[in-house]
Order: structure tokens, then C-alpha cells, then sequence
């Protein structure tokens, strides 16, 4: 047992409990029998400095009880009833301090658990704000529950924004509104419906998104066993782009970027 306040505090409680009870009763007033208090006393104890304290306080209970009894017998000694109460309050202090020192020991190993659990999960979330892939983790109800720096920085996404927990469809109407995607306006509602249809279905195969900006990146969903998603965006822009035709640059950089199109849907999602 380590002698600290948390240590000596229930037995100590105990003791001063025990000569009150005796001081009171024999110059003041009779008072009950104080083992109520004692069982009491042992639970603070277990549940503060574990089952060793509980227990020396079920010891000094006991024996305090043991000078209680035989104060108020007018014959020396015990009968068959004060030994009964005594064994019965031996077992029930004795069962407290176990049972409550168990409970305690739960508590802190569930609390020491769940602490390593968002200690990792922090550790995870700063590692995927790292990489240069972008990261959506959705919850059943397809609530973003995380969001990584990647996927921020390509959709102009806040971080305000971000951990407010928005839906999947949120996210693909705030790409709409920055202009994010690169594809002809009277297509983009077709788009996103077939982006929420792919991710509510889990289809796991890869798609290519084309950006405004000229960059590409490789969309994948993968269904996780909670109902969740997790959502990648992979940069694959020399990957595609280079297959591209030359001879065509002005064409590709006029569709990609939108000429004024651009800036006008940024101002407008800024509004």
C-alpha cells in the first residue's frame, strides 16, 4: 500500500470514526452500533486508494466493532448474537472493499484504455495530415468524421468547415461551388448523384476526377465494417496527363481552367 493521503485517508477516516463513536457513547449519549458507517467508510476507501485500503479499514471496523459489543454487555464477553454480528460485518466490509477495489481497478484500466485509444487516434489523424493524399473518413450516416490536410487544401475546404462534421453530399456540393470540378455546369448535378451513389453502395472501383486547376486525382471508396466509409483522393496528375495530346494544350488548358469561369464560381461560393 503507498503511504500517500489517498492511502491512509480511509483507514485514518475509519479510526477517528471508531473513537468518536466510543467518546460520544460513554460520556455524552448511547449511540448505535456504528457499523453502517464502517461498511460505508471501507467503500470510500476501495474507491479511492483501491482494495489493500478498504481492507485495513474492514480490519479496524471490525475490531473497533469487537470493543463496541463488549462495552455494552453487562456480563464479560460474547454471546452467540455479537459473534454473528461481528462475522457479518467481517464479510460485508470485506465484500465492499473487494467488490468496490474490483470496480475501481475496471475504471482506471477502461480509462487508461480509452486514453491510449485517442492517443493513437491522434497520432493517426497528424500521420494522414501528412501525406499528399487526400482523406475522407464517413461515419454510417455518411457524416465526414474525419478530414485530412490534403482534401482541405485541394477543395479549398476550411478548417471550420471541416470539423464541423459535414454530410458526404456537403462536400461534393462545396467542390460544385468553388468551381473545383472540371466539367460543364449543366453536368455537375449528374456527377455529384453519381459520386453519393457509388459511395452509398460501397463501390470500391476507382474513378478519375478531373480538377479545374489541371490536376487529376484517382477516387476510391472502400466500405468499412461499422457501415462507414473511407474516402481517398490520389494524385495521379503525371500519371494521366502525360498521355495527353500536345497539339492540344490550348484546349485542355482552356477546359481545365475555364478561362474567367474559374475565379467567377470561387467569388460566387465566397458570397
Amino acid at each position: 500500500m503507498r503511504f500517500d493521503w489517498r492511502a491512509i485517508s480511509g483507514p485514518a477516516l475509519t479510526a477517528v470514526v471508531a473513537v468518536a463513536a466510543f467518546v460520544i457513547d460513554r460520556f455524552i449519549v448511547a449511540v448505535p452500533n456504528p457499523a453502517p458507517l464502517f461498511v460505508c467508510i471501507v467503500a470510500l476507501a476501495s474507491s479511492v486508494s483501491g482494495i489493500t485500503s478498504g481492507l485495513v479499514c474492514a480490519i479496524i471496523a471490525v475490531a473497533s466493532s469487537a470493543l463496541f459489543f463488549l462495552g455494552h454487555r453487562a456480563m464479560p464477553g460474547y454471546d452467540a448474537s455479537d459473534i454473528a454480528r461481528m462475522l457479518m460485518l467481517a464479510a460485508t466490509a470485506a465484500g465492499t472493499a473487494l467488490i468496490t477495489g474490483l470496480l475501481r481497478q475496471k475504471w482506471i484500466d477502461a480509462f487508461a484504455a480509452d486514453q491510449e485509444h485517442h492517443a493513437t487516434a491522434a497520432r493517426l489523424a497528424a500521420a494522414l495530415d501528412q501525406v499528399d493524399i487526400g482523406i475522407v473518413l464517413l461515419d454510417a450516416d455518411t457524416r465526414a468524421e474525419f478530414i485530412n490536410r490534403a482534401f482541405r487544401d485541394t477543395f479549398a475546404l476550411s478548417d471550420e468547415q471541416a470539423d464541423s462534421k459535414p454530410p458526404f453530399i456537403a462536400l461534393m456540393y462545396h467542390g460544385r461551388d468553388t468551381g473545383a470540378y472540371e466539367l460543364p455546369e449543366e453536368e455537375l448535378s449528374a456527377f455529384i448523384a453519381e459520386r453519393i451513389a457509388m459511395m452509398r453502395a460501397g463501390d470500391s472501383t476507382p474513378i478519375n476526377l478531373n480538377l479545374a486547376d489541371g490536376q487529376v486525382l484517382r477516387f476510391s471508396c472502400t466500405a468499412l465494417p461499422d457501415g462507414g466509409r473511407m474516402l481517398s483522393y490520389t494524385p495521379v496528375t503525371d500519371l494521366v496527363r502525360h498521355s495527353d495530346d500536345p497539339a492540344r494544350a490550348d484546349e485542355y488548358r482552356a477546359q481545365r481552367g475555364g478561362g474567367e469561369r474559374h475565379p467567377a464560381r470561387l467569388l460566387r461560393a465566397a458570397e
